[in-house]
């Protein structure tokens, strides 16, 4: 066991943002395709249950994990094919997102600057289809290579294979803890037009007297507002939104107008209007309330935290209360982003 670095009876702790204290019969770290293909083709029963972690930033922890624990930590970042116009960057799945982030404004490659600052790995990124501040990772998207944890078989999905959706992906559902992510090829620009359209991005820019952005000033700007208004898990446990924001028909939102006239929604312009979940759930007054170790942030109610010593179980049973007050008062039912074990 020890060549494949399989360890025992570990504390998964330091890999997870919530800070829960839970163990893992086995843990294994994995820096290649190679060793990640190795340590499948294992045929111990005891490995057949298995967990894919990349930064523990989007999971809930809610007990010990009888099974194999992979920590997916593949690093690199480089170059594959460039032109005038476009290039395409391929990423480790263990490479910290905002540090490829950070890389790409550096070399003044544009179209994942409004995703600076999201926490967690370039493999975690497809699954959830991150986005934020009108970006999302599918915008950018080129192709994954992965392999088949069962079959163990090497494969790539192109864009359209993967399926993304709002926060979604074929990774959620049909291939969920049957296809680990091992590389990310992104295709940025490098004429980029800068979108600053969402949130409080352009005001932010006018006060600091900036006309004619560049990609690193949109970054530097959306990591200032994402830290004003987001607790940093090195101090506080969290994963960041708990909740996915509501999408409901439009019909369904112009009742609730008529009783909540102050009710936030956003036309998605399918029939559909999303309405912040941060504002549902502030306005069932759980914002700032603390429920022995754990409660909705101060200054953010869609992010749930661990305040010490919250146990996973005590996390998911606020998570309920607040999805039954929700549904209770406006009837929508929301959703979780955080992925519950």
């Amino acid at each position: 066991m020890e060549s494949l670095n399989i360890q025992q009876d570990i504390s998964l702790l330091p890999y997870n943002t919530f800070g829960i204290n839970v163990n893992a019969k086995y843990f294994s770290e994995i820096r290649s395709e190679e060793q990640l293909i190795k340590i499948l083709s294992q045929q111990n029963p005891e490995f057949a249950n298995k967990l894919i972690l990349g930064g523990g930033s989007n999971v809930l922890l809610t007990k010990d994990f009888n099974g194999l624990v992979l920590k997916i930590s593949i690093p690199g970042i480089e170059i594959i094919n460039e032109d005038d116009e476009k290039v395409i960057v391929k990423a480790g799945a263990g490479v910290v997102w905002h540090e490829l982030v950070l890389y790409c404004i550096a070399k003044n490659f544009g179209g994942i600057e409004n995703l600076s600052l999201i926490p967690g790995t370039v493999g975690a990124a497809p699954i959830q289809n991150i986005g934020a501040y009108g970006q999302e990772l599918k915008d950018v998207f080129y192709k994954l290579d992965g392999v088949f944890s069962d079959e163990i078989k090497k494969s790539s999905f192109n864009k359209n294979e993967c399926r993304f959706g709002y926060r979604d992906s074929i990774f959620k559902h049909e291939l969920k803890n049957k296809f680990i992510i091992t590389h990310v090829y992104l295709k940025l620009s490098k004429s980029h037009k800068v979108n600053i359209e969402y949130g409080n991005v352009r005001d932010e820019l006018k006060e600091m007297g900036i006309e004619n952005p560049g990609i690193k000033d949109v970054s530097d700007v959306i990591i200032k507002i994402r830290k004003s208004k987001l607790p940093d898990p090195e101090k506080i446990g969290n994963a960041g939104s708990f909740f996915k924001n509501a999408e409901i028909d439009e019909k369904q939102f112009e009742n609730l107008k008529k009783k909540f006239n102050n009710i936030v929604g956003f036309n998605l312009g399918n029939g559909k209007v999303k309405i912040p979940s941060g504002w549902l759930i502030e306005n069932c007054g759980w914002k700032g309330k603390v429920i022995g170790n754990t409660g909705a942030h101060a200054k953010q109610a869609l992010v749930l935290v661990n305040y010490g010593n919250a146990t996973g179980k005590e996390i998911l049973q606020l998570a309920q209360e607040i999805k039954k007050s929700v549904y209770n008062k406006f009837g929508i039912e929301l959703q979780e982003e955080v992925n519950i074990v």
